[in-house]
């Protein structure tokens, strides 16, 4: 008799499920590898059990689970505070550089956030007008600019944004250095293997 040579294409794992369980909907499993990757063309994981790939699939939603919560952060801090993201970045920019007592000009916004020096007044030329930074003449250099955010505005990012990014790192405080290492190492690599996978795409 023949080896039956039925079963999951080679580079995936087999889920079981009994046959009156109803299928997960499409929502629960967008970050599920066996829904995503069935055919194992994307990911070899047939060293991996069952067990194995049901728990990265948490990670995975963990993961997604943090970035919703970042996006949920970053849209409500917009409509809040009446600015953009790119606003919200600078002030965010300057805000860090008030604490470090340093002296930012027109020109390390602008390649802080990866805009044209024109797009640069246009941006700042709003932002003084709602009052939410000063130009003021640079100490050292005649030719520039010292551009600080008021401290009203310091002082409600703070008491609001700032006092919720502060969460992340009450977390972290809360794990074990072996821990946060190894969830460094994790996020690090992750990090760089998304920079290389998309370096032979040649987008214009």
């Amino acid at each position: 008799m023949a080896n039956d040579t039925t079963g999951p294409p080679q580079g995936t794992a087999q889920t079981l499920r009994p046959k009156d369980e109803e299928p997960p909907s499409v929502e629960s499993s967008l970050y599920d590898v066996n829904a995503s990757d069935p055919q194992g063309h994307l990911i070899d994981r047939s060293a991996l059990s069952v067990e194995d790939v049901a728990q990265i699939t948490r990670l995975m939603n963990s993961m997604a689970n943090l970035r919703r919560s970042e996006e949920e952060l970053s849209k409500a801090s917009q409509k809040f505070m009446q600015l953009s993201e790119t606003e919200m970045r600078a002030i965010h920019f300057l805000i860090v550089a008030a604490n470090q007592e340093q002296i930012v000009t027109p020109g390390a916004i602008a390649r802080h956030l990866g805009i044209t020096s024109a797009s640069t007044t246009k941006l700042l030329d709003r932002l003084e007008r709602d009052e939410h930074i000063v130009r003021s003449p640079h100490p050292t250099d005649r030719r520039a600019l010292s551009i600080s955010v008021t401290e009203q505005t310091h002082a409600v990012a703070r008491d609001t944004v700032g006092r919720t990014h502060a969460n992340r790192f009450i977390v972290a405080a809360a794990l074990e250095p072996r821990e946060r290492e190894a969830i460094t190492k994790f996020l690090n690599d992750i990090a760089e293997r998304m920079r290389q996978g998309h370096d032979g795409w040649n987008v214009p």
